[in-house]
């Protein structure tokens, strides 16, 4: 089954991730909690995308330099803490930059939290000033689950919600 609700095309696929950020952007409206505002998007994307095995945030840990704690997320339990530059959403962290794993168990010191775990996409999550506030990690099942249309649409939709 294709990880995108309607149709795996990339011209549907980008459709589909303008309809649920507009969604979700209208939800959010006048929402000012960063917890909120973090479940709402873990929810609504997990739920407007079924191939998503794991859908949440690592918040950087304002107690310990360096480190990421999960924070609202939806699918099996996840890692409780992730340093700086230590797996994918490590690596994000530590480089501010999207990271696209095709197949997680070649990925250099990649982080199993769940072995059914096969692809993943980590988007770092600006606030207003610049500053990481966390990252925004999905992983699927299926090798090869994500490409360019989920980072520009995911790093769009993160953009709005949390630097606007």
């Amino acid at each position: 089954m294709s990880y995108v609700a309607r149709d795996d095309r990339p011209a549907d696929k980008a459709a589909r991730y303008a309809e649920v950020e507009a969604e979700i952007l209208a939800v959010l409206e006048g929402e000012p909690n960063l917890g909120a505002r973090m479940a709402t998007v873990a929810s609504m994307l997990a739920d407007a995308f079924p191939g998503f095995f794991w859908t949440g945030f690592y918040v950087v840990d304002p107690e310990r330099t360096g480190e990421l704690v999960v924070g609202p997320y939806q699918g099996t339990l996840g890692c409780l803490r992730i340093p700086f530059g230590r797996g994918v959403c490590g690596a994000a962290a530590r480089d501010r930059a999207t990271q696209v794993v095709d197949d997680v168990h070649a990925f250099p010191g990649h982080i199993a939290c769940d072995s059914r775990s096969a692809s993943e996409i980590v988007v770092p999550v600006l606030d207003r000033t610049g500053e990481l506030i966390a990252v925004f990690d999905v992983d699927a099942t299926e090798k090869a689950a994500f490409d360019t249309v989920d980072a520009t649409a995911l790093e769009r939709l993160l953009a709005r919600v949390f630097a606007s």
